[in-house]
């Protein structure tokens, strides 16, 4: 069993930063590629990075150049960056991992991010 803990959330003005973490624990094998997701209120669950186990970064449009994807293999840990925060970016973050060991990824349970004034 991998469980992943998302933390780092909170509530933050527009135009502020957060650092979200996101371990994971339990009986790993080799993590592939790990990523972010996020579901705002009343929409889909979408994509916002990803990151393999080279190091090898994606973001997607919405978020190039605010936010910065990484991660600590000898940890299992992943990181996001959010920088210069706006309000669409509130919604609650999943991490995801991806593992030899199945053909789908593992979840976390998310953590709430709120960009307010």
């Amino acid at each position: 069993q991998v469980q992943l803990v998302e933390s780092g959330g909170g509530l933050v003005q527009p135009g502020g930063s957060l650092r979200l973490s996101c371990v994971v624990s339990g009986s790993i094998s080799s993590l592939l590629t790990m990523g972010w997701s996020r579901q705002a209120p009343g929409k889909q669950r979408e994509s916002v990075a990803m990151i393999t186990s080279a190091g090898s970064a994606n973001v997607v449009d919405s978020v190039k150049g605010r936010f910065t994807i990484s991660r600590d293999n000898a940890k299992n840990t992943m990181f996001l960056q959010m920088d210069r925060l706006k309000p669409e970016d509130t919604a609650v973050y999943y991490c995801y991992v991806w593992t030899r060991a199945r053909t789908e990824p593992y979840w976390g349970k998310g953590t709430l991010v709120t960009v307010s004034s």
